[in-house]
């Protein structure tokens, strides 16, 4: 299976959320899932660890 990846614009608008508060989760919670850089200017997080980290948070 490929794997599939979500920008910042999308989590911002699966979460009700600014694209600024992902960056600002991103860089101040160490339990939040990292970012990959696909290419220059492309920087993505895995759907897979976003859904597992939501899962963390729901059973938390």
């Amino acid at each position: 299976m490929a794997k599939q990846y979500a920008s910042d614009k999308n989590l911002a608008a699966r979460w009700g959320v600014t694209r600024q508060t992902v960056w600002r989760w991103h860089r101040e919670q160490a339990e939040f899932p990292r970012a990959v850089t696909l290419s220059p200017g492309c920087t993505r997080w895995k759907l897979s660890e976003i859904e597992a980290w939501e899962l963390a948070k729901a059973a938390a």
